[in-house]
This record gives structure tokens, sequence and C-alpha cells, in this order.
């Protein structure tokens, strides 16, 4: 294996790390992260979460989300590769609206399934960057949550700090 093939697998080897913390229930946290993430690391994903700025912060209010939809896992990687320091993945998740109440809602046993498109930026072993993109109303509806919640989701995370 070349030397930029094995940086590259590296590379992949911590975003598998980062995404699996990130999607396990009770262990996704800025804390269970930080290891992975550099100093002053960007989240940019301004239609979902839009007051989320760090991969910290993103682990950590996923972890909130993970608490309503407690079996909330990752199906599969659809699409996974690397070039240079970037890694660019598409992934299939699900989860059922089985744990705590959701605002006012309480557990639906709804399931949903979706999919999201993530790209991350690495540098000297650590996580500087992940870009996400994702149709956070498609999960909504079908959990039954309310899609007007998709609007302004993020000032909530905004009002947190």
């Amino acid at each position: 294996m070349q030397k930029s093939q094995a940086g590259e697998e590296h590379n992949i080897d911590i975003v598998r790390e980062y995404m699996e913390i990130s999607y396990t229930p009770g262990r996704a946290s800025a804390q269970a992260v930080s290891h992975l993430c550099a100093p002053h690391n960007r989240f940019i994903a301004p239609t979902t979460f839009p007051g989320i700025h760090t991969l910290e912060e993103y682990a950590e209010d996923h972890g909130r989300l993970m608490e309503q939809v407690n079996d909330l896992h990752i199906v599969t990687f659809d699409v996974l590769f690397a070039d240079t320091d970037r890694v660019c993945l598409r992934y299939s998740a699900e989860g059922a609206h089985r744990g705590a109440p959701h605002g006012e809602i309480q557990p639906t046993g709804r399931t949903a399934r979706w999919s999201a498109a993530a790209l991350f930026q690495v540098a000297d072993g650590k996580l500087v960057e992940f870009i996400k993109e994702w149709n956070k109303l498609y999960m909504w509806e079908q959990l039954g949550w309310p899609p007007s919640e998709c609007l302004t989701a993020g000032q909530a995370a905004e009002n947190r700090k």
C-alpha cells in the first residue's frame, strides 16, 4: 500500500469512529468524540443544524436526539471514500421514536429511515471539518413530529448557549 493510500485509510478509520460514536445511543457526546477532533474545528449544516458549529457540539446534540429515537443507527455506508485529506460518505440510517418524548409528543413508535451525505476534512490525524447534507423534514414527517420544527430546530440549539 502506498503512503497516500495508508493515510487515506487512516482518515476513513477516524471518520468511521466519529460516526460510530455519534450514532450510538447513550454514547454520543462532546466528550466521547473530543479525542478525534482538532481544536477550532467546524461543523457546517446551516439548513438542519444552524446553531451547531463544532463536531463536538454536533455529537452532543445528536446524543440528545437519540434520547428520543433511542435505537437510531446507521444501516449502511452507501458511499465511503477518501482523497488525500477529505473523506466523503453517504449513509442510510433509521430509528424509531420509542424513547423520551419529543417536546409535548409522547413516543409515537413510528420508524423513520433516511440518508445523508457528509464531507470530512482531516489534518494531522484529527477532524477539522464536517459538512453535512440531510433532509431533516423527511425524518420528522416519518416520525410524526411537527414539520415546522425543521425551520426552527437550530434556534433551540442557539438558545442553549
